[in-house]
């Protein structure tokens, strides 16, 4: 690229990620070093064991979410411009006016917290002013930092709170609306809006990922990620688009956002890219699909793992278990992708492999990666048991100890092998792939440490971010010494001076890109406050209903749309937070409705997925902007491609809600192995048949054939549910026999329909836990999901509900009347569809390869 390209580039990443504004004066960059850097320094000390062992500075969690957010928006104002044209070397007058008055409404909990608990309920004159002005100011400071659309949404939504009474509005959207003292107290002087879940999640786990990523990317790990991938793949077939691939993959461990994938590794592989044949928008798109991915991978996807975590209920182990295998043949498809198009437009690799020992080699290697990973983690566990069943309390100094000298071995291992060149250019004369795996071998100990705190020690994500971070500061300080010494350059003074100043500028990088993370959190609470104040929630499921006309895959095709229109220009923690408050409920509720129950966490998981694809999908995908502004071609056209590309990734969310085996929930590890290979293959000949090229250009009906191959392979239930029912429906009357006859651990279908307190007629299925077995039917109703059914006038009647239990969290009321028990019908194996599959796929694989040899000897 131009040094007017380079810059092109920089200026984006600046605009909506670290803030554009560069001052000239001495305090002005003054404060915008220090700030960031005391906003990291506050997050690690809460994070850490310190305030409570010395009793300084102790703060609780609302106080803490409080003086995070007075920090995002005093930095959203002084380090973002008002608009793209106002001056970037100073900072007016006016915004040092606005950017206090932000933060301390934002700080008003911290600094009133005691006035507050006296009379809450009862705010003041004073609470409500400042917090009318801190809203107002938050929204702004959103705009600043991320752009119109959040902001935009956000106003609407509080138009909503305030005249959703209005005459003007449908009567199925409107309520009786709320006054300003209802509103500003629900949404910021308690946890129900801005500092609720979200802003929580962002204070304790989110800023610490972000700053381990930042760390991380400081002291190399980027450079080192995407060499590797480049020296690895860089000799293939369209070899720097495999490579893009790959980089985005290890990016994402690192990076919280699509945008900033894109601008991380893009810079490198999208000129790369052009220079063997690609297209500026393919480019550009092959780098935003893979991106897109990178935010869809474990362990962090974008963070949204952590706030999974809060919404579903569920573990973060069980979260990373859920998403790992459509991101993991996802990535292999898109590599697949790019071989295809690299065979369609003729391009030649300097290495001859086979293109199906190629894909072979590609899968056995990620198997290789994720068994050797998971090797490493369940090695080291059963290795800290050990020594902490020996050594009793002597084995954490130990453990600490043994872990430094590995740390002290693989640096050591870097200083024999030269340091990396991070240019476009090296890219192009790469050492041996050994040579840089143990350059940055020290690299790969912050991720395992990350992991086995999270995966093994099961801790919490804001422990294993606070001492994986802790670590990574330490690698920086001592990487560069440690190398001078094993070197023999002599003096390391000047290496530890380098450390330090590059362990302080990552603090201040990790600040500065949580400044608009920050604040789309805390707006994300003001619309999440919004539906738990007007129960708008219901009206969406109402509005789905209508448009969908009760049918079960229109609702989820609307669902799909709504979500990706929801998410046009929001980052992604506040992507999903938007559309998971507003139509994860729907699906839910309209699925039931229509006996299709999935799994809480599914359901969000379809709502990410599409809520995502809004960086892709034009007019506002702001990754295929990104893309754009690197590769130079059209950003529209950019987008297109990376949509189609990304077809894959859309088809992925309708196939687990019907199909959840994808997901690994409730299944075996031996199931879970067939269910990979079966997945991986299905998607391999999805993007087959959507690239129109197999084992040469396919015909139409042949890529047809491959897509229904797929299709089958995925969902074989479809087909055996044209022939037999899924449940059969027993009668109310059985139902105490059939719970009792449920093995331990299972659930019971019932069918109820009754009439809620809002007076709306309900007819739907519910799917209830069960407990142990050797108890009566009656007895593990009532106890295990808190349901109490009475025989009544021939009809099985809801009696009572227990408080907090799964019937009262699923909805279920009171005099519901039972109208049926679904039983699980005993039907022949789903997988018999598999035969004719794969006979008609045989059947495409013999029809091109006779194509394939009469074109060679033409």
């Amino acid at each position: 690229m131009s040094s007017q390209d380079d810059q092109a580039v920089d200026d984006f990443i600046a605009d909506n990620d670290t803030g554009a504004r560069a001052p000239t004066g001495s305090f002005n960059r003054g404060v915008l070093w220090v700030v960031p850097l005391m906003w990291s320094v506050f997050q690690l000390w809460i994070a850490s064991p310190l305030p409570y062992e010395f009793g300084i500075f102790v703060v609780n969690n609302a106080q803490g979410r409080s003086i995070h957010l007075a920090f995002a928006v005093f930095l959203a104002f002084t380090a973002f411009p008002t608009f793209k044209r106002s001056r970037r070397d100073t900072i007016p007058l006016i915004d040092w006016a606005i950017a206090l008055l932000a933060a301390f409404c934002a700080g008003y909990l911290y600094l009133f917290w005691d006035g507050l608990a006296a009379r809450s309920g009862a705010p003041s004159t004073q609470d409500l002013i400042f917090a009318s002005i801190g809203v107002v100011l938050l929204m702004e400071a959103a705009r600043r930092s991320l752009g119109f659309p959040l902001m935009a949404v956000a106003v609407v939504f509080l138009g909503y709170v305030f005249f959703g009474s209005s005459e003007l509005l449908p009567d199925v959207i409107r309520w009786r609306g709320a006054s300003i003292e209802r509103a500003m107290s629900h949404m910021w002087l308690t946890t129900e809006g801005v500092f609720g879940v979200a802003l929580g999640v962002s204070s304790g786990f989110v800023f610490l990922f972000v700053l381990f990523g930042a760390l991380l990317n400081q002291a190399g790990a980027g450079n080192y990620f995407l060499s590797l991938a480049f020296a690895t793949l860089g000799h293939l077939r369209g070899g720097p688009a495999k490579a893009a691939v790959i980089a985005s993959a290890a990016t994402g461990l690192i990076s919280g956002s699509s945008i900033a994938n894109v601008v991380t590794t893009g810079t490198f592989t999208i000129p790369l890219m052009k220079k063997v044949g690609f297209s500026p928008a393919k480019a550009g798109a092959v780098e935003v699909s893979s991106s897109i991915n990178g935010v869809l991978t474990p362990p962090v996807m974008g963070a949204v793992a952590f706030l999974m975590t809060e919404y579903v209920g569920i573990s973060y182990v069980d979260v990373v278990k859920t998403a790992i295998v459509p991101a993991a043949i996802s990535y292999v498809a898109l590599v697949y992708i790019v071989h295809l198009e690299a065979l369609k437009m003729g391009m030649k690799g300097t290495s001859k492999m086979n293109p199906v020992l190629f894909i072979l080699t590609a899968i056995l290697m990620i198997c290789v990666g994720i068994v050797g990973a998971g090797g490493i983690l369940w090695s080291a566990g059963q290795l800290v048991g050990m020594m902490e069943a020996t050594l009793g309390g002597a084995a954490v100094p130990v453990i600490v100890a043994l872990f430094l000298g590995l740390y002290l071995l693989a640096v050591r291992h870097a200083a024999r092998e030269q340091d990396l060149d991070l240019s476009v250019d090296s890219m192009q004369n790469l050492p041996p792939t050994g040579q840089i795996f143990r350059s940055g071998l020290h690299y790969l100990l912050p991720i395992l440490l990350l992991m086995y705190l999270l995966m093994v020690e099961r801790k919490s994500p804001g422990f294993s971010a606070f001492w994986s971070a802790s670590f990574m500061l330490l690698v920086l300080l001592t990487q560069n010494p440690l190398k001078a010494f094993f070197r023999g350059q002599g003096n390391v003074l000047p290496a530890l001076r380098a450390g330090l100043g590059e362990a302080v500028d990552g603090l201040i990088i990790g600040a500065r890109n949580m400044i608009g993370l920050a604040c789309a959190m805390a707006v994300a609470g003001i619309i999440v406050g919004s539906v738990t104040l007007t129960g708008i929630g219901q009206v969406m499921a109402e509005f789905v209903e209508f448009l969908s006309g009760g049918n079960l895959m229109l609702m989820l095709v609307f669902v799909a749309l709504i979500s990706i229109i929801l998410g046009m220009g929001l980052p992604t923690t506040a992507n999903y937070i938007v559309v998971s408050s507003l139509m994860a409920g729907v699906v839910v509720e309209l699925g039931a409705q229509n006996g299709l129950i999935v799994p809480l966490v599914a359901v969000h998981m379809f709502v990410f997925y599409f809520g995502i694809m809004a960086d892709v999908t034009p007019p506002v995908g702001l990754a295929s902007f990104a893309a754009a502004a690197i590769s130079g071609g059209d950003p529209l056209k950019t987008g297109f491609q990376a949509f189609f590309y990304s077809i894959r990734t859309a088809l992925l969310p309708f196939l687990f809600i019907f199909n959840t085996d994808l997901l690994l929930i409730d299944v075996s590890w031996q199931h879970a192995i067939v269910v990979f290979i079966v997945a991986l293959m299905a998607m391999l000949i999805f993007a087959a048949g959507t690239m129109g090229y197999f084992l040469t250009r396919s015909r139409l009906w042949e890529s047809a054939v491959l897509v229904l191959v797929a299709l089958t392979l995925f969902r074989p239930g479809f087909w055996l549910d044209r022939f037999e029912d899924a449940y059969v429906m027993e009668p109310p009357a059985r139902v105490f026999a059939l719970a009792e006859e449920v093995p331990s651990g299972g659930t019971l279908r019932l069918g109820l329909e009754g009439m809620t307190l809002f007076g709306d007629h309900v007819a739907s299925t519910y799917q209830l836990p069960l407990g142990e077995a050797g108890r009566s039917g009656f007895d593990r109703l009532a106890q295990s999901a808190g349901l109490e059914l009475v025989e009544r006038d021939g009809a099985v009647i809801v009696d009572m509900i227990g408080f907090g239990q799964a019937a009262e969290q699923a909805g279920i009321d009171f005099d519901w009347t039972l109208t049926g028990v679904e039983v699980e019908n005993d039907r022949m194996p789903k997988e018999i569809f598999y035969i004719p599959a794969l006979l008609l796929f045989g059947l495409v694989v013999f029809v091109q390869r006779r194509r394939q040899q009469r074109e060679l000897l033409v």
